[in-house]
């Protein structure tokens, strides 16, 4: 497909194509969010091509610079993914195809997510009665009973003689129940795995038979005995020779993991050199493995025999699986020179007890990182059986005491190599905001996620309207929390506006010309306030805001037919912004009400060129002879109406119901009964518009909305002290993550406060550049500044107990490009060596130090620098033992 010129895009003399390439673009747009706004599984998306949708994003960004990829499903660099609806529209502009429909699908056990299965589930079949291996294609959550229904096609069989095993490892892991809707995911099959067919009445072949025997076998599957040392050279495990032929694990060759075997380095050749093959979009696990690959405590742990700590009984880990396969994984990249080690095998595990991560999506190094470093420390958990510990209150007691106190329970629980190396421990305050309970905790943490200062908050517009009439309505944009509250954004634009101490807002939206809804709880979450939504402040006296006042809402309408012909006010148009203010709860009379909506319009009269109200001083604030002129009887807020009664209404007003269904004619003498929220409309005439101006009623901005046309620019550099302080900083807690107040006894948005208590000798820093909203996100490209050398955190560590709080940079997770379709690398340093490599999947090479800093930068990892004394501790005792 190509993109011709519109002017001669005509199919049977009718054009096909919209007016304009913006009109395209905010189709797709349109279609997109709709999309986004109405998930389900079963929904279908479309393959296109990726440099065919580039070209066309061009063509309607009329060659700007505006990447709409941040609002797509990017699969990689050839295609990309867009909705149904979407993909319609295209073909009946462009033409084209063929059409290649996925279906969206929730994914995963513990974490529930939508993505697209691009790939369907590919399962190798073994038939059990001549060993004839096929590849079955269902998706992932296809059930095991279609899966029956598929295989029995294909092979001829009888469903009822057909028995299908989960073949994992060439080993009957399980026999599949042909009546179960069970999907192959919650199955836990996943790609590439084997399953055998068995049929009644025939046997298996031997192979068959001789797998199905390990499952009797009496020695248990353990970790290999290292046979290097992280220095290179052989080394004994339990006394015996590592030649010895009673080995108890198999080794693994060349044909699953591209390496020929754990043999021992050649003299002179470099461990830890060595890169990983990308196995299909794995780039994500390739940058993550290569830095706890360059960890110095986790391959000194890893590359000696840790069989004893394999906890296979852990209800919360993989029987030692996971740990077992990564050992093996460091084994060979820490033997294997510079030759590229394929992780298939680790990767078949991962994906075996995360189903996340099957298949050949991009997925986020960070997420992998923390999936693994759990499931290690699950896998290597010493305490066999945990003990119940009942936690006791603080009482107030030092928080050296009770933070010691609630780590050794921690540790009673948990403990491996993951929590003596990576974990440390954090204090939590809570402090209630109506009674002022507050609440401590200690808590351990594996890594630190930091917010990048400009992902803290949000800038909101809001339109102010002045009940008093002296200023033109004014849209104020401001910068408040991302998870404040109402009171924050009333704050922020009372500074704006220069709010006076007897004045006070009234926050509303206004949708389709009415009231939608007020924010008058100042505690309500700003969270409620979508961006592309319409929020206006009505900027009142104080004295006409208090018990006993009710709301009296007024509407603009206008329409060919009067209102009165109108059937049931089908016929009546509304536009402009309603007008709200507050009014006595006593009854109103017509004249009431015309004054107060002369008031209201008084700064929209219409005067001649020289001195039109667009001209008037800053924030539409009215000229005195302007103001004079047109002020009627409404010059304050707490002007009576008196002197209006006497006079013919200046507008035709009518009652109406909260439906604007029904109206009712007002006339000057008419008595107006108020309630809560009393609304009527204003009929809008030729003469009206001509009077005053009503595209100032028009148009309201949107709390937030990115430009089209607008270019990606790099922000400002930020430093890793600046991010870690944010992180540290009080602030309010999300509406969804509400805290029981154990005074209160009801849930409360508590302020929040971290304090760093406790480091671990291996500190992780995850910066947060991916901002999430359903199943799309961004991407932040800020700067990071980050110390290299001398990481000092001693000012943000509460617990001064004399140990060094100096950290040396290691290693990096490294992530370029977009969303979705980037690529991540890891830089990673050699401790004994003092070089930085570079490694981009199979490909190592070394780096300047003065590179490593980048805008890239994504997980960054620390090690604990020794202190002086540290230091000669460790030298003394090397002496002793030389």
């Amino acid at each position: 497909m190509t993109i011709p010129n519109s002017d001669f895009m005509i199919e049977d003399g009718v054009c096909a194509f919209p007016s304009t390439p913006e009109e395209e673009k905010r189709i797709v747009s349109e279609l997109k969010n709709e999309s986004e706004n109405n998930l389900k599984e079963g929904n279908l998306y479309f393959v296109i091509s990726k440099r065919w949708y580039t070209s066309w994003q061009k063509y309607v960004e009329q060659s700007t610079n505006k990447f709409l990829s941040e609002e797509l499903l990017v699969e990689g660099e050839d295609y990309d993914l867009v909705p149904q609806e979407v993909w319609k529209r295209l073909v009946e502009w462009y033409n084209g195809g063929p059409p290649i429909a996925r279906k969206l699908i929730c994914q995963g056990f513990y974490s529930r997510s939508y993505s697209v299965e691009v790939y369907p589930l590919c399962l190798m079949l073994t038939d059990g009665r001549d060993e004839s291996r096929t590849a079955i294609r269902l998706g992932k959550q296809a059930s095991i009973r279609e899966l029956y229904e598929k295989v029995c096609a294909i092979t001829g069989v009888a469903q009822e003689k057909a028995h299908i095993w989960d073949y994992f490892g060439k080993r009957k892991a399980g026999l599949l129940d042909p009546s179960s809707n069970k999907s192959l995911e919650e199955s836990r099959l996943q790609m590439d795995q084997d399953v055998l067919l068995e049929v009644d009445g025939l046997s298996s072949s031997q192979s068959a038979m001789s797998s199905a025997g390990n499952e009797l076998a009496l020695v248990p599957l353990e970790p290999s005995r290292s046979r290097v040392t992280i220095a290179g050279g052989p080394t004994l495990s339990n006394g015996h020779p590592t030649t010895s032929k009673f080995s108890l694990f198999p080794r693994i060759t060349s044909e699953d993991d591209g390496c020929d075997s754990l043999s021992i380095l050649g003299k002179g050749e470099k461990g830890g050199l060595a890169g990983l093959s990308n196995l299909g979009n794995t780039c994500f696990m390739n940058s993550a493995l290569q830095c706890l690959a360059h960890t110095p405590q986790i391959v000194e742990y890893f590359l000696q025999d840790y069989s004893d700590d394999i906890n296979r009984d852990n209800p919360l880990g993989m029987c030692g699986e996971l740990a077992i396969a990564f050992g093996d994984l460091l084994k060979k990249l820490w033997s294997s020179g510079r030759n590229a080690v394929a992780p298939r095998s680790f990767k078949t595990k991962l994906a075996r007890f995360a189903p996340q991560f099957s298949g050949y999506n991009q997925h986020d190094s960070q997420e992998l990182l923390a999936f693994l470093l759990d499931g290690l420390h699950e896998d290597l958990n010493k305490v066999k059986r945990k003990p119940y510990i009942e936690l006791k209150d603080s009482d107030s007691r030092p928080d050296d005491e009770v933070a010691e106190e609630l780590w050794n329970y921690h540790k009673a629980r948990n403990d491996s190599v993951i929590v003596n190396v990576c974990q440390g421990q954090y204090k939590s305050t809570l402090v209630c905001p109506v009674c002022g309970k507050i609440s401590i905790t200690f808590d351990p943490f594996m890594y630190l996620s930091l917010p990048l200062p400009s992902t803290l908050t949000r800038p909101m517009t809001v339109t102010l309207f002045y009940c008093d009439g002296s200023h033109l309505p004014m849209p104020y944009t401001v910068t408040v929390p991302k998870h404040g509250s109402c009171r924050d954004l009333i704050t922020a634009l009372g500074t704006a506006c220069c709010l006076a101490d007897d004045e006070s807002l009234l926050l509303a939206e206004v949708y389709d010309h009415k009231i939608f809804r007020y924010f008058e709880n100042p505690l309500e979450s700003l969270s409620v306030i979508k961006d592309d939504e319409h929020i206006v402040a009505y900027r009142l006296n104080q004295m006409q805001k208090g018990s006993g006042k009710a709301k009296l809402e007024i509407l603009h309408g206008g329409q060919e037919r009067a209102i009165l012909e109108s059937v049931k006010g089908r016929d009546v148009k509304l536009f402009g912004t309603p007008f709200v203010r507050y009014v006595n709860t006593e009854p109103l009379s017509g004249t009431d009400i015309d004054a107060v909506i002369s008031g209201f319009l008084s700064p929209l009269h219409r005067v001649h060129a020289s001195s039109k109200i667009h001209s008037g001083s800053d924030n539409g604030h009215l000229p005195d002879a302007v103001a004079d002129e047109t002020s009627g009887s409404l010059s304050s807020p707490d002007t009576e109406v008196d002197d209006a009664s006497d006079r013919e209404l200046s507008f035709r007003i009518f009652l109406t119901d909260e439906r604007g269904s029904n109206f009712k004619p007002l006339q000057s003498e008419s008595s107006v009964s108020t309630s809560d929220v009393t609304r009527v409309l204003v009929e809008w005439n030729e003469s009206e518009h001509e009077k005053y101006d009503s595209s100032y009623l028009s148009d309201l901005p949107e709390v937030y909305k990115t430009s089209f046309s607008a270019k990606k620019t790099r922000q400002e550099a930020i430093s890793l002290f600046s991010c870690l302080e944010a992180f540290l900083a009080e602030e309010p807690l999300g509406p969804d993550d509400m805290w029981f107040c154990p005074s209160c006894k009801e849930h409360r948005q508590a302020n929040k406060k971290l304090d760093l208590w406790k480091l671990p000798d291996i500190l992780v820093f995850h910066l947060k550049r991916f901002t999430y909203s359903r199943y799309l996100k961004n991407k932040i490209d800020t700067f990071v500044n980050f110390p290299i050398h001398d990481l000092d955190l001693s000012k943000y560590v509460k617990n001064k107990n004399g140990q060094s709080y100096l950290y040396e940079l290691y290693a990096v997770s490294n992530h370029y490009g977009g969303l979705g379709g980037g690529h991540y690398t890891a830089y990673a340093k050699l401790i004994d060596d003092n070089k930085w490599y570079h490694f981009d999947d199979s490909h190592v090479s070394s780096v300047n130090e003065s590179e490593i800093k980048n805008s890239a930068a994504y997980v960054l990892f620390y090690r604990r620098a020794r202190s002086e004394t540290e230091t000669e501790t460790a030298e003394m005792s090397k002496t002793d033992m030389d």
